[in-house]
């Protein structure tokens, strides 16, 4: 209960708490009407909430190249490449609240191409932002009915990565979904070892964490080992050790390389996302030609 599920209530709501985080969710009050559970969370850092509410305020409020209802529809977008449904519950809300068109809430193919033709890009920041090259770019900036404009896509690419890392966010701390989300379980991530979906009841506080909690008393046990008997043997390179404990670590079941293909995500969720097979692989395996980066200054 209360806005994470990972830290206490009464943490969250100690008495006396310091004025400048009253302060602060006083302002986050007044100017939207209400205190999310990020903003409860993240209010234990001051100065961090402070700092993050006026990036967000900047990003979603103020002047800017994109039409607000724009800016919540990529959020969504940017949201659901993670399944995260607290975010993509969230922004839907401010979606509509800013006027923006319902028929674009049924998926990613009812909204108009040019923010379709984002969905590549928000894809590969997703998960392998390596790859990205200036062709990625040039095909969005190239002149037609559905181009962006460059300070269009400074905007959106600033608010694709913004949504990535706070969908982080709001799985590390174990975000409750707000008491209007339906229900939706924002705090619960895919899991690829769990017989479950992220709808389920059973959320972070059942099975699901017992079997995540004794997956890493395996791996560190093993870990254990490695470090024995690299004491054990003479001779031993770090890099072998190194290869050793990427094997180990590949072998457990705490560490899947795949990925959400295993899982039913929410259909709500899911509507946003095209290619959901498409997730993060290692782009540094030892004894392969990793492929090139795409530098910018």
């Amino acid at each position: 209960r209360g806005p994470s599920a990972f830290i206490p209530l009464e943490e969250i709501l100690q008495e006396g708490a310091e004025s400048s985080r009253r302060q602060l969710l006083i302002e986050a009050f007044v100017s939207e009407g209400r205190v999310d559970n990020i903003t409860m969370v993240m209010g234990l850092h001051p100065q961090y909430l402070s700092s993050f509410w006026k990036t967000q305020y900047l990003l979603l409020r103020m002047d800017g190249p994109l039409p607000y209802h724009k800016r919540h529809y990529i959020a969504i977008m940017a949201a659901a490449r993670h399944q995260c449904s607290y975010l993509v519950g969230l922004h839907i809300g401010e979606f509509l609240q800013v006027g923006g068109n319902p028929a674009w809430l049924q998926g990613l193919h009812c909204a108009p191409p040019k923010l379709r033709n984002l969905n590549e890009i928000n894809k590969l920041l997703a998960h392998r932002p390596w790859l990205i090259t200036k062709e990625h770019i040039e095909a969005l900036l190239k002149t037609g009915e559905n181009s962006w404009s460059l300070a269009e896509l400074v905007q959106a690419l600033v608010l694709l990565t913004h949504y990535h890392s706070l969908a982080s966010f709001v799985f590390g701390c174990g975000i409750n979904p707000e008491e209007e989300q339906d229900g939706g379980h924002g705090c619960q991530p895919p899991s690829p070892h769990s017989d479950s979906s992220p709808a389920s009841d059973d959320n972070m506080g059942g099975s699901g964490g017992k079997d995540a909690m004794e997956e890493v008393e395996v791996l560190m046990e093993r870990l254990k080992l490695l470090q024995e008997s690299q004491l054990e043997e003479e001779g031993v390179t770090q890099e072998e050790m190194a290869t050793r404990f990427e094997l180990e670590k590949t072998e457990s079941l705490l560490v899947a390389p795949s990925d959400i293909a295993d899982h039913s995500p929410q259909s709500n969720v899911l509507c946003f996302v095209e290619d959901p097979e498409f997730g993060y692989k290692d782009f540094t395996r030892r004894g392969e030609q990793a492929p090139p980066t795409f530098r910018a200054q």
